[in-house]
């Protein structure tokens, strides 16, 4: 089982590598770059469908009995128990804009399980990865989240979903900077994920996160020693999940806060 994850894991790094040229290509002509709004500040681009695709074709040719589920074309059902979870641009508003701020992020779950999470930034060459029980990862050096023990020590990043009240999003700011803390957003949720991960943000909320913005990035914090809210294996799929997220020395403090700020 190991070696199918470590063979899985390397795929998908290197998939993820492929498709971010892929995308930086288009990132370097947007000029030419056709442009779609699905809804309130929710963009699409041809490079976003055409990434994605690119992606698919190379799973249905190394993994073909897998499923797949990804942000822009329709599910492919699988018969492994295996399935692929992707987002070909995450932070497309960036992306169209020429702000470099965006990543491919690729998953893996088993049964609902995240099993391997790749999250790569073009612009600046970072991969970052991981897989069940094998640490996480950017670049092949281990990273570890935060060890804050307190909201100000750092940042905590923050999302708005359009599944959730907006001013949900607007109390639990409120809170942030009444607890000393400060919040940060570059409107791409995968890559605050990834740098929770890291360490360099305290962590991560977000009431609501659609299964490919956040599964990849998810698994890497547990592998770093951060904590989350478990998703729902049954549902997490179809339906996303609550995102809190963070160290272990404040996620707690996290999740009071948004529990209140969120209603839960």
């Amino acid at each position: 089982m190991t070696h199918d994850l470590d063979a899985r894991v390397q795929f998908a790094i290197d998939l993820a590598r492929r498709a971010g040229e892929l995308g930086l290509k288009y990132f370097r002509d947007l000029d030419s770059l056709t442009i779609e709004s699905k809804g309130h500040q929710d963009l699409v681009s041809q490079a976003d469908r055409e990434v994605e695709l690119f992606i698919r074709a190379a799973i249905a040719k190394d993994y073909p009995h897998d499923g797949i589920v990804g942000e822009e074309h329709a599910s492919v059902a699988g018969s492994t128990g295996y399935v692929w979870v992707i987002d070909p641009i995450d932070g497309t508003a960036n992306f169209v804009r020429g702000i470099p701020a965006w990543c491919v992020v690729i998953a893996c779950a088993r049964d609902g399980e995240t099993v391997v999470g790749v999250i790569h930034e073009p612009s600046t060459g970072e991969t970052f990865h991981g897989r069940l029980g094998g640490g996480a990862f950017v670049n092949g050096k281990t990273i570890k989240t935060s060890a804050a023990t307190s909201l100000e020590e750092g940042s905590v990043g923050t999302g708005f979903s359009n599944r959730a009240e907006t001013e949900h999003a607007a109390v639990l700011i409120r809170m942030l900077l009444a607890e000393g803390g400060v919040f940060f957003r570059n409107a791409s949720g995968a890559l605050m994920l990834a740098y929770v991960a890291a360490g360099r943000l305290l962590g991560y909320v977000e009431q609501h996160m659609n299964a490919w913005d956040c599964l990849a990035g998810m698994l890497l914090i547990e592998e770093a020693g951060g904590k989350i809210v478990k998703p729902d294996p049954k549902t997490v799929l179809r339906d996303g999940t609550l995102v809190i997220s963070g160290g272990k020395g404040v996620f707690s403090k996290l999740q009071e806060l948004s529990s209140e700020a969120f209603r839960l």
